[in-house]
Formats: C-alpha cells, sequence, structure tokens
C-alpha cells in the first residue's frame, strides 16, 4: 500500500511539474528575501512580480509563450543570494534574474551573473555602485544619489532647516552608501552637521548615540537606515524626549515602519518613486487588481516588482527567442537599454551608468521621485 501511494505520488507530483513548465515557457527567476527581516520588502516585490505575471499570462504571454517565475529566497542574506543565483542560472537555467532584495545582495551575486552573461535585474537596490559590476547589470530603483537631493530639497523647505544630526549603520552597503548621499546632499545645499553617529547591524539599543544627537539641538536626524533598526530608533529616539522630524532613505519606504514604530514616525520625511495618490491610470489599475488579488494595499516595492515585469516584456517583445540559452540571454541584454515604459511607478526609461574604471557599467532607473511626509500614521504627500 506504502508502495503504492509512493508512486501514484511521484506520478502525481511529475504531472504538476509537467504543467508548471513547458518548452515553450519563458522561464524568468525571482531572488527575494522571502523570510527573514528584509521580508518586508521582498514578499511585496513577488506579490508584485505575481500580479503581473498573471495579467501578462491571461493576455497570452509573449507572442502565445507563458512566463513563469522561477522562486527562490535569498532570505536578505548574501551568502544566499549567491547560492540562489548559481542554482538558477546554471541548474533552473532561467533566462534572466530579477533581484535580489537588498543592495548588500547584489553587491555579493550581481558579478555570479554578469560573469554569465545573465541580466541581474534590481527592483529595489538603491546604494551607489550596483550597475559598476557590469553592462549585464540593471535596476528600475532609483538610486538613492537621485532620490535623497530631491528630498532633502523639500524637507529644507518644509522644515526651515539649518543643522541636523545624522544616525546610520556603518557595517552595510545600503546604509552606509546612504550616508555618503545624504552628506554630500547636505554640503551642496548648505546644511551642517552637528553630530554623526553609527551602529552596527543587528543593533537594538541606539539611546547611547541619540543622547549624543540630542545634546547637539539638530533641527532634524537624519536616518539612512533599513525599516527594522530605523523604527527602533524612532521609538527610542521619542522616548528620549527627542522631538524633531526624521528624514530616511529609501529603507523607510514600507508599511513595517509605520505599523512598528507608530505614532514615533509623525512627521518623517523621505522620498519614493511611487505615490499611490498618483491619479495616473496605470497606477490605479495596479492599485485596484493589487487590492483585489491579496486583500491588501500595495507599497513601493510592490510596484516596482509590478512594472518591472512589464519593462522586460517589453524587451522579450522586440527579440526572437530561438531557444539557444545563450543567444537569448544576450538578444535580451541587448534590447533592454531602449525600454521606456508608463506603469504603476510613472514614466521610466533606462540611463547607462558612467565608466567604472574605463569599463561601461549597468543601466541605472531615470525616473522622478516623489516625497512623502508621515501624517496621521499615514504617508502623504508632502506639497
Amino acid at each position: 500500500m506504502r508502495t503504492f501511494l509512493t508512486s501514484a505520488l511521484l506520478a502525481l507530483s511529475g504531472f504538476c511539474c509537467l504543467s508548471v513548465a513547458s518548452a515553450g515557457d519563458i522561464r524568468i527567476g525571482l531572488a527575494e528575501a522571502l523570510t527573514g527581516p528584509a521580508s518586508q520588502y521582498g514578499v511585496p516585490i513577488r506579490n508584485g512580480f505575481l500580479l503581473a505575471q498573471e495579467e501578462l499570462n491571461a493576455k497570452g504571454g509573449i507572442n502565445g509563450n507563458r512566463i513563469v517565475l522561477v522562486e527562490e529566497d535569498e532570505r536578505g542574506k548574501k551568502e544566499e543570494a549567491i547560492n540562489v543565483y548559481k542554482k538558477l542560472i546554471y541548474q533552473d537555467k532561467v533566462l534572466m534574474i530579477f533581484g535580489p532584495t537588498l543592495s548588500n545582495s547584489m553587491f555579493a551575486a550581481g558579478p555570479i551573473a554578469e560573469a554569465a552573461h545573465v541580466v541581474a535585474f534590481g527592483t529595489s537596490n538603491t546604494a551607489s555602485g550596483i550597475t559598476d559590476i557590469g553592462p549585464y547589470v540593471f535596476r528600475s530603483s532609483p538610486m538613492e544619489a537621485d532620490v535623497v537631493p530631491v528630498t532633502l530639497k523639500a524637507a529644507i523647505k518644509r522644515l526651515g532647516l539649518h543643522k541636523v544630526g545624522i544616525i546610520y549603520g556603518n557595517d552595510d552597503a545600503f546604509t552606509k552608501s546612504g550616508y555618503d548621499v545624504f552628506r554630500q546632499a547636505l554640503e551642496a545645499q548648505h546644511i551642517r552637521v552637528v553630530d554623526t553617529e553609527t551602529y552596527s547591524k543587528g543593533d537594538v539599543d541606539f539611546k547611547a548615540q541619540l543622547t549624543k544627537l540630542k545634546a547637539e539641538a539638530p533641527d532634524a536626524i537624519v536616518c539612512p537606515c533599513l525599516a527594522e533598526e530605523g523604527a527602533n530608533i524612532l521609538i527610542q529616539a521619542r522616548a528620549l524626549g527627542i522631538t524633531v522630524p526624521f528624514i530616511g532613505g529609501n529603507g523607510f519606504n514600507t508599511p513595517k515602519l509605520l505599523e512598528n514604530a507608530k505614532t514615533a514616525a509623525e512627521g518623517t520625511i523621505v522620498g519614493s518613486p511611487w505615490f499611490d495618490g498618483n491619479p495616473s491610470p496605470e497606477n490605479q489599475r495596479f492599485i485596484a487588481a493589487y487590492r483585489k488579488k491579496f486583500g491588501s494595499d500595495p507599497n513601493q516595492f510592490s510596484a516596482q516588482g509590478y512594472d518591472a515585469l512589464f519593462i522586460v516584456a517589453e524587451a522579450l517583445r522586440k527579440i526572437h527567442l530561438t531557444g539557444q540559452l545563450a543567444q537569448d540571454r544576450q538578444a535580451l541584454r541587448d534590447a533592454l537599454p531602449a525600454i521606456q515604459y508608463a506603469g504603476a511607478t510613472g514614466r521610466f526609461a533606462f540611463r547607462p551608468a558612467p565608466l567604472h574604471n574605463g569599463k561601461p557599467g549597468g543601466y541605472d532607473a531615470d525616473q522622478t521621485p516623489f516625497v512623502y511626509i508621515v501624517k496621521n500614521g499615514k504617508f502623504a504627500l508632502l506639497k
């Protein structure tokens, strides 16, 4: 009886696998943090991709070929991202890879794709230097270097800033890059930095750093942090009697910040490439479809994932897939740079990264950001 059941289950699993992928399918890797702290970004990204996949396939896919997302959980860890990339490229033989979620992980895994001549496409990587990896690395997420100056200019106008304090993690590529960009932007706009405090990844007690910042009486505190640390910093700052606003980077662009920090997040200012109140038909259709499918509101990360699959679909429609994997991978890479698209995040195009050590890099997002302020527990457009 056990042998029969085992055989039946194996046969059923084989049938299921055949139904998931067929010879005409376009297999695309999706490497995201689906568990662990970074899943607050990775899960919404995955949801955006799933919605886009469903919509594209419902309309016939790409020239009659279905898009199949081959998902892997890289858990927001560099080592996992490397392993996942190797599996997707060499074992699953995907056409290209979306992800990983964090900039740290892309710095680690991106070179694997570059060496294999496979497109690595980030939708949430904003650190400077990502596309220096090489010409097979793309991203649809605007760099902090593009978003921060716009955010800071709006904050200065709103708050009348003259001096700020800074707190950031100095052992993480994303937060370190965010600090560098904020520091340059503050200097360019003649805002004095009265104190800079650092912490290490995994820290949960920030009271010593915040006490030093409080003593300098800044007009605001700049915090280019991920949301997990950011929420703790906000809560502990308010407990210490710090009432000035915080200015965050891309890591603050998640409802998790508001859920965890609650009223401590009021008045926080942050830039984003997506605004749920954008009245464009593309954005409103996306929001309605996302709510219907997942029963919750989308965020920036789900919108960027959603748009990214449509951007790649546009490139796929411009090439002829031969079934020769290396040839098809190259054809997709060559078609992507010219793609322009109007989606949930607005008008999008790529721009080539500057030469790095005399060598060409990949392609960055060319997109105008919005600026938010947290008001009554929600992100609202800063006017």
